[in-house]
């Protein structure tokens, strides 16, 4: 017994499209994946230990190093958006990562922290 072919609808455009979004920096070789994951980490390493060091350093504390680091992540967001049209190369990927590890670590410190 043959399956017949699913239709074409909304909805399964939809799925295609969201799964297609989701994976499609997974698509590339080993070496990218890699590099990909080795920039998510470091970013979530710099961040973690950066903010730890700064914060004790800088005067003003907390606030001053939030504000500088919301304007870098938002420098980059938009230099990417002008910059970039389609699929990103492999450069802006791993200073996407960077900045997603960077901002993920701040995040969970200041949860941990409870502020």
């Amino acid at each position: 017994m043959t399956r017949l072919p699913l239709q074409q609808t909304r909805y399964q455009r939809l799925q295609q499209g969201l799964f297609s979004e989701l994976f499609a920096g997974w698509g590339r070789s080993w070496r990218e994946r890699s590099l990909q994951l080795l920039a998510l980490l470091g970013g979530y390493y710099l961040g973690s230990n950066l903010t730890v060091y700064v914060l004790d350093r800088i005067p003003g504390g907390r606030p001053s190093v939030v504000l500088v680091m919301v304007l870098l992540v938002e420098l980059l967001v938009r230099l990417r958006s002008r910059c970039v049209r389609g699929r990103p190369p492999l450069g802006w990927v791993l200073i996407d990562n960077l900045r997603l590890g960077a901002v993920y670590s701040v995040v969970l410190e200041a949860f941990k922290l409870g502020t």
